[in-house]
């Protein structure tokens, strides 16, 4: 970090709210200088109260376009020594110099290089939840039921914000360090379902910086009409009002139509949907520490060939005859053998999710029999194309094979 956006990031702590955006913070400090100097300049900044900020938590870095970053860096070059090295002198080096520190890593965090945690599952795992669910530093926690609560563990509800006479949607752009319980936060919801079902979001873990998101103004789901849907029916189901889903969707009439979309104020995700979108209902085949990663999913050489090649999965290798689990409660699909996985197993997880398990010295899975989630399926060995004992693991999604890495959470 240079000597400048030091001083920015010192000035933005001391003197100005959480929600003042970086150039703001430039603007102004670029019309104090100008100002210092005897130019006239024509930026205008947000009128603040000179207040110490207590609230770390919601820092995001904001877009601005380029026209306005132009004219904000022309105003900061001219005459800014004079103003930034009082400010340094006197209050803001020292205090934004412990923000720096003491917050830097926390913020960068969430989208740190995977290649860093290569070596170690748990640390793997750990990268995906802190970007999956960011605790909220002092402010608030989440519990299982996707709830946030406030500091002193008060769970906030639809009632603490009321509920507006019509929905309304505001366009958000995901940035780096952006969580799914940050961004829920810093727009006043309360439970962080409302995001993943207006976003119809299918794994929380794989959002990224600049993924387009709609905030709705309130808390609560989409749901989407069917075929015979009554608003009677939808409003028993959720126990709300008819008056109410009609005044929150700005409906002049009870009629609906199939494929139609409704925003029902106050409701939830259900606890295993809820998990399903964190990412939370697989666990790894082999536990934690019996294995090591010996290839990842993504480019490579091939182990045999040496060839370049994509590798649809995650090898885990440990000694011959370690248990093999099923990842997540299904139905056996397949049992069989290929001259590429040997001894394999295909567990059909309904929603769109398979797992294949290959490479076992034994399958101990029977096809057709619905198996638990942590059930013995088979034993690691070398079978097929292979150099050496291990389980290839893969997942599928409506028959796309997807990194596993973005699924797995340790138990």
């Amino acid at each position: 970090m240079d000597f400048l956006e030091i001083l920015k990031d010192s000035i933005k702590f001391v003197f100005f709210p959480d929600d003042t955006t970086d150039m703001e913070v430039y603007s102004y400090i670029g019309a104090s200088a100008a100002k210092q100097a005897g130019r006239p300049v024509k930026i205008s900044y947000p009128k603040v109260k000179i207040a110490k900020k207590t609230n770390y938590s919601n820092f995001v870095l904001q877009d601005v376009d380029s026209d306005r970053q132009k004219s904000d860096n022309a105003a900061l070059n001219t005459g800014a020594a004079f103003f930034l090295l009082v400010i340094a002198a006197c209050v803001a080096i020292p205090l934004g110099m412990f923000r720096y520190y003491s917050l830097g890593e926390t913020l960068s965090e969430p989208f740190g290089s995977e290649e860093i945690f290569m070596e170690n599952g748990a640390m793997i795992d750990s990268a995906l939840e802190n970007f999956a669910l960011g605790n909220i530093a002092q402010n608030s926690f989440v519990d299982e039921n996707g709830n946030v609560f406030s500091a002193d563990e008060v769970a906030l509800t639809i009632g603490d914000v009321g509920v507006a006479d019509a929905v309304s949607f505001t366009n958000y752009t995901v940035r780096s360090g952006d969580t799914i319980d940050r961004i829920t936060y810093r727009f006043g919801l309360k439970n962080i379902s409302t995001l993943i079902s207006v976003n119809n979001i299918a794994n929380v873990r794989v959002m990224k910086a600049g993924q387009k998101l709609r905030i709705p103004s309130m808390d609560g789901l989409i749901y989407k009409v069917a075929a015979g849907d009554t608003l009677n029916a939808v409003a028993d189901k959720y126990k709300i009002s008819v008056e109410k889903l009609l005044d929150v969707n700005d409906l002049s009439s009870g009629t609906l139509s199939t494929g139609m979309e409704l925003f029902i104020p106050g409701a939830k995700m259900d606890s295993t949907s809820l998990r399903n979108a964190m990412g939370e209902l697989f666990i790894y085949p082999i536990p934690i520490g019996e294995f090591r990663f010996s290839s990842y999913f993504g480019a490579r050489k091939d182990p045999i060939t040496n060839v370049s090649s994509f590798h649809y999965g995650v090898d885990l290798a440990a000694p011959k005859g370690t248990p093999i689990k099923a990842s997540r409660s299904g139905r056996v699909s397949i049992v069989g053998y290929s001259n590429i996985y040997g001894n394999y197993v295909v567990i059909d997880h309904g929603n769109g999710y398979q797992t294949l398990y290959g490479h076992m010295s034994k399958a101990l899975a029977k096809k057709g029999r619905e198996v638990a989630q942590g059930e013995r399926i088979g034993l690691v060995g070398s079978t097929g194309y292979s150099t050496g004992n291990h389980l290839h693991f893969t997942v599928y999604k409506n028959g796309t094979r997807v990194d596993p890495l973005t699924v797995l959470k340790k138990k």
